[in-house]
C-alpha cells in the first residue's frame, strides 16, 4: 500500500530530496475560477449572498447568519457529559501553554532622553474558522479560541458550516464547545461564503450587524483555502492550509503496529493526507507495511485511509542512518513529526523544520490533536520551513513607539540628514532641521 522511496547509498542535495520526496498537495489555482465569484457576490450583497450559495452548497439555508443565543445553551445543556469533561481539560492544558506565549513591552535605552519600545497590541477583532466535512471539530474551535483569547483579542466570531441535520446551524458539538470558552457569537456559514462574509461583513436577516473581522485563522478544504487567499490584503489570514501529513522518523526499535497506528490516524482525515515513514530499517518498514494492511482494513473510515496511504502524497523512505533521516524530515518539514527512535529526546532536539515535534511512544499526534496543551493548527505542504503553528503571537501586533528628546534628537540629526541626502530624500533631512530653527 505504501510506495518506497529508496534512497540508501546515496547523498541527495537538498533539491534532490525535494524532487524525491512523497509530496501531495492541492491545486488553489484550479478552484480560484470558481471560487471569485463567490467571493465577489459576497463583497457585494453580503449575508443575503452568502446564504444563498450555503443554500445551493449545504442544501439548507439557516434562518439567519448568527446562531441564537438559545440555540448554543441548548447545545452546551445537551452535551454528553464525558464530551464535555474532556473538551474542559483540553481547554485547561491549552490555557496553560498558551498563557505563557504571552509577550511583554519592552523598552530600549538607545541614549539618554531616547527610548523605543516595543508594545503588543491584540487584533481588533478576528474570525476563527471552524470546519465541517468528514468529521466534527470541536478541537479546532478550542485551538483557535484559547490563543486568541489569551493575546486579549476583544471581538471574536466563530463561523462553522450550517448543517442541515441541525436545523441549519452548526454541529451541536461545535457549539458546545464554543459556549465552554464562552463565544457567543457564532455564524452558520463556511466554506468559500463564510470566509468572504467575515472579510466583508454585511447585515444580517434580522437586521442586526455582522460586523468585518481583521484577521481570519483557521483550516479549511480548498474552497476556503482559495477564499483566504482572495481576501489577504482585506483582511491577514494566518496561512493557505493544505491537507494534514505526518511523518515519522523510526529506527528498528519503534514498534511497527504504533508506527501504523499513527500513520492511519491522520490519514483518516482525508483522501489526500500525507502519511510518510522515514527509517534507516528495512526490516521495520517490511512490519509496518503488514501492519498498516491489517489496520487499515479493520478501521472505520477504511476506503478513505487506503486512499490516502496508497497516493504520491504517502510512502516510506529508506535511508542509511537517522543522521541521513533527519536530512530527509527537515527536507520535508511535516505537520507532524514523530520521533520513535532510540534516544528520541536528542534525536528531536537536532530537527530544524517541522510544524510539532512529537517525542517518543507515548507523544502521538492524536494526543497534539487533542490535548497535550499544543496547538493543532500548524504549517502544511513543507511551509514548515519557514513558519509557524497557530499561537498567542498570531493574534498580536509588535509596535514600536519612538520617544526622544530634544538632546537626543539633535545628538543625531546630523547623520540623519547625511543618509536623508544619501538617498537623495532631502525633505527627511530638512524635516528634523526644522526643529532646531533650519539648517544646522
Amino acid at each position: 500500500m505504501l510506495t518506497r522511496t529508496d534512497l540508501r547509498g546515496s547523498t541527495p542535495t537538498l533539491s534532490q530530496l525535494r524532487r524525491a520526496l512523497p509530496r501531495g498537495g492541492t491545486d488553489v489555482n484550479a478552484v480560484l475560477p470558481t471560487v471569485t465569484p463567490v467571493v465577489e457576490a459576497v463583497a457585494e450583497h453580503g449575508a443575503t449572498a452568502a446564504l444563498d450559495y450555503t443554500e445551493k452548497f449545504d442544501r439548507v439555508r439557516p434562518a439567519s447568519v448568527r446562531v441564537p443565543a438559545e440555540v448554543i445553551a441548548k447545545a452546551r445543556a445537551d452535551l454528553d457529559g464525558a464530551v464535555a469533561d474532556a473538551l474542559e481539560e483540553s481547554i485547561r492544558r491549552a490555557r496553560l501553554v498558551h498563557a505563557d506565549q504571552r509577550r511583554q513591552t519592552s523598552v530600549t535605552q538607545v541614549v539618554p532622553g531616547g527610548t523605543v519600545a516595543e508594545k503588543w497590541i491584540p487584533v481588533r477583532r478576528v474570525g476563527l474558522y471552524v470546519p465541517g466535512g468528514n468529521a466534527v471539530y470541536p478541537s479546532s474551535v478550542i485551538m483557535n479560541v484559547v490563543p486568541a483569547q489569551e493575546a486579549g483579542v476583544g471581538s471574536l466570531v466563530v463561523a462553522s458550516p450550517a448543517q442541515a441535520d441541525f436545523g441549519g446551524w452548526p454541529h451541536p458539538t461545535v457549539l458546545a464547545a464554543c459556549a465552554l470558552l464562552g463565544v457567543d457569537e457564532v455564524w452558520a456559514v463556511g466554506g468559500a461564503q463564510g470566509i468572504a462574509l467575515l472579510a466583508y461583513g454585511g447585515d444580517d436577516t434580522d437586521g442586526r450587524v455582522l460586523d468585518p473581522v481583521d484577521l481570519i485563522t483557521g483550516p479549511g478544504n480548498i474552497y476556503v483555502t482559495a477564499a483566504k487567499r482572495l481576501v489577504r490584503g482585506v483582511v491577514g489570514i494566518d496561512s493557505e492550509a493544505g491537507p494534514t501529513e505526518i511523518a515519522i522518523l523510526a529506527d528498528d526499535s519503534a514498534d511497527p503496529a504504533v508506527v501504523a497506528s499513527d500513520l492511519i490516524s491522520q490519514a483518516e482525515h482525508d483522501v489526500l493526507a500525507a502519511a510518510v515513514l522515514v527509517t534507516d530499517s528495512e526490516a521495520l518498514a517490511d512490519a509496518v507495511d503488514e501492519a498498516v494492511e491489517l489496520a487499515a482494513t479493520a478501521t472505520k473510515h477504511s476506503e478513505r485511509v487506503k486512499t490516502a496511504l496508497a497516493g504520491p502524497q504517502s510512502g516510506v523512505v529508506l535511508v542509511d542512518d537517522i543522521d541521513a533521516g533527519l536530512a530527509v524530515v527537515d527536507a520535508y518539514a511535516a505537520e507532524h513529526l514523530e520521533i520513535q527512535t532510540r534516544d528520541a529526546q536528542a534525536v528531536a532536539d537536532r530537527v530544524t523544520s517541522a510544524g510539532a515535534i512529537f517525542v517518543g511512544t507515548y507523544s502521538p499526534v492524536s494526543l497534539g490533536d487533542y490535548s497535550a496543551g499544543s496547538n493543532h493548527v500548524l504549517p502544511t505542504s513543507g511551509s514548515a520551513k519557514y513558519a509557524s503553528g497557530l499561537s498567542v503571537q498570531t493574534f498580536l501586533r509588535g509596535v514600536h513607539v519612538i520617544d526622544y528628546d530634544r538632546d537626543a534628537l539633535a545628538e543625531i540629526a546630523d547623520r540623519v540628514v547625511t543618509l536623508a541626502n544619501a538617498e537623495d530624500l532631502p525633505a527627511h533631512g530638512e524635516a528634523v532641521q526644522a526643529r532646531f530653527g533650519g539648517a544646522r
